[in-house]
C-alpha cells in the first residue's frame, strides 16, 4: 500500500517537473508561486519591471508591467545648464491603445533580467502605485 502511494506521488513530482521544464503550465498556474518583480532591459534601450514568466521559452511573459517615463521641463535653458528631467513610473495599460497588462517579449530582443530588492526605489513606487489605485 505504500509503495503505490510512494510511486503516485513520485510519477506527480514527475509530471510536474517535466511540465514546468517544457514551459507548459498556465502563466495563471505560475502566478501562485511568483512574487518577485524583476527589471527586462530590452536592446532598444527600454527597461521594463514586472514579474516574469516563462524565462526559459522563445516570448517569456511580463506581467504587472511598468516603465519609466522621462519627461523634460518646457522650459528653454541657458548655455551650460542642464535641463531638468521628472521620471515618473507609468503602469501599462493607460496608453492610447489600451494594451491588457502583459506583455510577450522576444527572447531575442532581452539583453540581461535583474531581481529588483524590496526596499528599491523601483519596487517602493510600485507599492505606493498600488495603495493608491486599488
Amino acid at each position: 500500500m505504500i509503495n503505490k502511494i510512494l510511486t503516485v506521488v513520485l510519477a506527480v513530482v514527475v509530471l510536474v517537473v517535466v511540465v514546468y521544464y517544457l514551459n507548459l503550465l498556465p502563466v495563471s498556474v505560475l502566478a501562485w508561486f511568483h512574487t518577485d518583480y524583476q527589471a527586462v532591459f530590452l536592446t532598444n534601450g527600454q527597461v521594463y519591471f514586472g514579474k516574469l514568466y516563462k524565462e526559459g521559452s522563445r516570448y517569456p511573459i511580463l506581467q504587472e508591467v511598468y516603465y519609466l517615463q522621462v519627461t523634460q521641463a518646457p522650459q528653454p535653458i541657458r548655455e551650460g545648464e542642464t535641463q531638468p528631467q521628472n521620471i515618473n513610473l507609468v503602469k501599462l495599460g493607460g496608453e492610447l491603445h489600451g494594451p491588457q497588462d502583459e506583455m510577450r517579449v522576444s527572447r531575442d530582443q532581452i539583453l540581461f533580467i535583474e531581481d529588483l530588492k524590496a526596499d528599491s526605489r523601483v519596487m517602493q513606487a510600485i507599492e505606493q502605485f498600488k495603495s493608491t489605485n486599488q
